[in-house]
């Protein structure tokens, strides 16, 4: 088996110890495994590409790295650490937008049927804000968590520019940030809610990269035609 898909292999077992870990409600193991995560995604991104000779993308690595810090702060308890979780989030955004718009999202966002993308995702984050605008506020979060809804919201607009595989996963990563806002402003508490926050964010991001470190595809050959033989005198 390739290196790049035993580290896959990887991540999904350590994925799924820290959903066990999460329901059992086991500080000891989601101090363990949390941290894992991102790194063997890292890992995986960089023996994919470098295996089919391509250069791995850095700004993909850059936003692991800040995704690590993120879940390593999410760690702590306290409006502090949860800040700092916040803002190394936020880098990670920005890196994923930075790399999906450099690589053509922006043109392709302004073609159908692409072109509705932007403004569902407008719609849905303003929508979102408004209905945990009160608890937020009570929060002293308000101002911080709606400029990060900004930069998610584009993070996952941009990601839907580079097929379902990438689309999808910004689109779970929406959907656990989301699920971590609606706790804080005190708005919505699922059964569960710690896993299904990790579930969403685990397949978020793995779906991302993957999807970024998929070969890509094969240009579409040009048939040749045949050269028209020389005429033969008679």
């Amino acid at each position: 088996m390739p290196r790049s898909r035993l580290l896959l292999a990887a991540f999904v077992a350590v994925a799924a110890a820290n959903l066990l870990a999460n329901a059992a409600d086991h500080r000891v193991a989601e101090l363990v495994t949390k941290p894992l995560l991102m790194p063997l995604l890292a890992a995986h991104l960089w023996q994919a590409t470098t295996a089919q000779g391509r250069r791995t993308p850095r700004l993909i690595l850059a936003a692991l790295a800040l995704s690590t810090g993120g879940d390593v702060a999410l760690l702590g308890t306290g409006t502090g650490w949860f800040l700092t979780g916040m803002a190394l989030f936020l880098g990670a955004h920005l890196c994923y937008v930075a790399a999906f718009t450099r690589h053509g999202a922006a043109a392709a966002l302004r073609r159908p049927p692409l072109l509705a993308v932007p403004l569902a995702y407008g719609l849905l984050t303003a929508a979102a804000l408004a209905w945990m605008w009160p608890g937020l506020t009570d929060a002293g979060l308000a101002v911080p968590v709606a400029g990060y809804a900004l930069a998610l919201s584009t993070m996952a607009t941009t990601a839907a520019a580079h097929g379902w595989r990438v689309g999808l996963g910004g689109a779970l990563f929406l959907s656990s940030d989301l699920l971590i806002a609606t706790g804080v402003a005190g708005v919505l508490d699922p059964p569960g809610a710690p896993v299904l926050v990790m579930a969403t964010y685990a397949a978020g991001q793995a779906l991302i990269v993957t999807g970024r470190a998929a070969p890509p595809p094969a240009a579409p050959r040009r048939a040749v035609t045949p050269a028209a033989a020389p005429a033969t005198p008679r």
